[in-house]
């Protein structure tokens, strides 16, 4: 494959591209599936749950975009870390994220064949996975444009069918449309136990379900060193994350509460499906069954586009083989999205031959590193900012709104995710195999003697 060393990626991904990108990071197929989960937990004030993780979060991904919009680059908050925190963080960082997506890729490619499954029962389930990571990594390989355009369909896909929930479900709320005429309001949100029906520590109960279904926000930031004019692109797809929140996310969960007691959802499938059917569409399965297949689609082709990304940053830092830091002529860091796939492979064939409970116990690491990669966000923002002066900081094209108190609040609620990942008996396991794993790449930077690499370069500067 013909290379050449330029380090500058091509800016082909345009507004429209991250804008639905930006949307598809915050919907994933938790929504569909694995809402009745969060439900049963908090009842109604989930929806309150939804609210106030979402603007945190959103915090979280301002810090991002004031750095993103100053420096687009590619590697995005692992190059951030290495810059602003140390070459630790960096490594820390490029090395955790890269391999969170990888697992991510692994079970979604297998989702993808249980989903194919559905219509093709006899198919083998390993052969849809092969084929369906095999087509999405042919698209990562072509161009950062051809990427653009299918996460743009994929996360459109999965609005309309949220927009189209929505306003069939309030048509039936309002006009009894699927009900006999009769309009059924609203009371199901205080009429079962009332709108906190387990009480605060119900609510409080759910917060690792909702914040884990926000995961993949910040790929936003990764995109900055591909997007056209990222100094108007990045600002409008964050700034836009809290909006979309709030329709999809509270404005679905608003509407599937008011139809359907809460304590009767998740008894009967996907609350999705359920309101589908109750307006008589006999489809309604194999329509939120082909929009699972495009989330967990879409979240594999975000993995490949991300983990070429890190790996390519990685290696232009010094922290991985230099031959992963070429560019194809098409412009993407295609030795470096090879190299990636070749690990997804690996992880698919361990899932078919290595116990349930083994792979469950890999990609709960994956939620543990997307909290720390969200932590390390802030704490570049914090030391971006210390090393601004006033008159830089007067002239940020996109700056944080509440400064330092954004950040404070932010930290504050991380801290709150992983006290309660600690206490939860069903989430403690991805703390305790999340931690020795950063103690395991920490091992790794000393034992490859990055440590030394990087005191040299001190001195050379």
């Amino acid at each position: 494959m013909s290379e050449h060393h330029e380090h500058e990626m091509q800016r082909s991904l345009e507004e429209r591209h991250i804008q639905l990108m930006a949307i598809g990071g915050a919907i994933g197929v938790g929504l569909f599936l694995g809402s009745a989960t969060a439900i049963k937990a908090a009842g109604p004030s989930l929806i309150l749950m939804y609210f106030v993780c979402g603007f945190l979060l959103f915090l979280v991904m301002r810090a991002l975009g004031e750095m993103a919009v100053e420096n687009p680059i590619s590697g995005s908050f692992a190059a951030y870390a290495y810059e602003y925190i140390g070459p630790l963080a960096g490594y820390l960082t490029g090395w955790a994220y890269w391999l969170m997506w990888v697992i991510v890729c692994m079970a979604e490619t297998t989702a993808v064949g249980i989903y194919i499954n559905f219509w093709f029962p006899n198919f083998p389930t390993w052969a849809s996975a092969l084929i369906a990571l095999a087509v999405l990594t042919l698209v990562n390989l072509t161009a950062a444009r051809l990427f653009g355009e299918l996460e743009f369909w994929f996360a459109l896909i999965k609005v309309v069918t949220i927009i189209a929930m929505i306003v069939i479900g309030m048509i039936m709320i309002l006009t009894g449309l699927g009900n006999n005429g009769v309009p059924i309001g609203f009371s199901n949100l205080w009429t079962h136990g009332g709108f906190f029906p387990n009480g605060f520590g119900g609510m409080f109960s759910a917060i690792i379900m909702v914040t884990f279904a926000f995961l993949g926000m910040e790929l936003i930031g990764v995109t900055a060193g591909e997007a056209k004019d990222p100094e108007k692109n990045i600002p409008k797809a964050i700034n836009n994350v809290f909006y979309r929140i709030l329709i999809f996310y509270v404005g679905s969960l608003l509407v599937i509460m008011a139809i359907y007691p809460w304590n009767e959802i998740g008894t009967q499938g996907s609350p999705f499906v359920l309101t589908f059917s109750k307006l008589g569409i006999a489809a309604a399965a194999g329509i939120i069954n082909f929009v699972v297949l495009t989330a967990a689609s879409s979240s594999c082709n975000s993995g490949i586009y991300t983990t070429g990304r890190m790996l390519h940053s990685l290696a232009l830092q010094g922290k991985a083989p230099k031959s992963l830091g070429t560019l194809s002529k098409t412009g993407v860091p295609a030795r470096a999205i090879f190299v990636s796939v070749a690990c997804m492979l690996i992880g698919v064939f361990l899932n078919y031959v290595a116990p349930g409970k083994a792979f469950s116990m890999v990609t709960s690491v994956a939620t543990f590193i997307g909290i720390f990669v969200w932590f390390i966000i802030v704490m570049c923002h914090q030391a971006f900012r210390k090393k601004l002066t006033p008159a830089r900081v007067k002239n940020l094209k996109f700056p944080t709104f509440m400064y330092p108190i954004s950040d404070y609040l932010a930290l504050a609620f991380l801290a709150v995710v992983f006290v309660a990942m600690c206490i939860s008996p069903g989430e403690r396991i991805s703390v305790m195999v999340g931690i020795p794993f950063i103690l395991i790449l920490t091992a790794m930077y000393y034992a490859t003697g990055q440590h030394k690499k990087e005191a040299e370069k001190r001195k050379v500067s």
